[in-house]
């Protein structure tokens, strides 16, 4: 039977790229010249530290472009608020992987409400689906892919 998995991973290859392009780039700017600006990034979050809020939002409009150049949704990062002391600002994304419970039951209940004959199970933070025809999972794709969830969304495993 033909199945699909829905899951929500990210390159982590690409985000450390994505992360010292900001790097370099804010080494460049002007206004960010000569302070303590930088991004740092480990395998579970994105460290944004400069001297005050103002340039914290340059910074992360910086690393949102370069996320989305190299083809990052931007949904994968969770943004915290921005922690301010008397010399300096910091602030922290932790990198969404995985599709929540909730959201895998979401995409469970679309299936069932389209009428489309087809299964749906949740297992370690991906969904598999399988029908009888491709043409069915190909229309299920198109429903998530409609559907605007918490995070994004990509398809693998697409087997006959």
């Amino acid at each position: 039977m033909p199945t699909f998995d829905a899951v929500s991973e990210v390159s982590h290859h690409e985000l450390d790229n994505a992360v010292q392009q900001t790097a370099q780039e804010i080494s460049r700017r002007f206004d960010l010249k000569d302070t303590s600006a930088s991004a740092k990034y480990d395998q579970s979050e994105i460290t944004l530290t400069a001297d005050d809020a103002f340039q914290i939002e340059q910074i992360e409009k910086v690393l949102q472009t370069r996320l989305v150049a190299r083809k990052i949704d931007i949904k994968v990062l969770d943004g915290q608020d921005v922690e301010t002391n008397v010399s300096s600002a910091t602030k922290k994304f932790k990198i969404k992987e995985g599709i929540s419970t909730e959201d895998g039951k979401q995409i469970n209940k679309m299936i069932k409400a389209s009428k489309i004959k087809a299964q749906s199970s949740i297992m370690d933070g991906k969904v598999r689906v399988t029908a009888k025809k491709i043409d069915d999972l190909r229309t299920i794709m198109d429903m998530i892919k409609e559907h605007n969830f918490n995070t994004p969304i990509q398809f693998n495993n697409f087997r006959d």
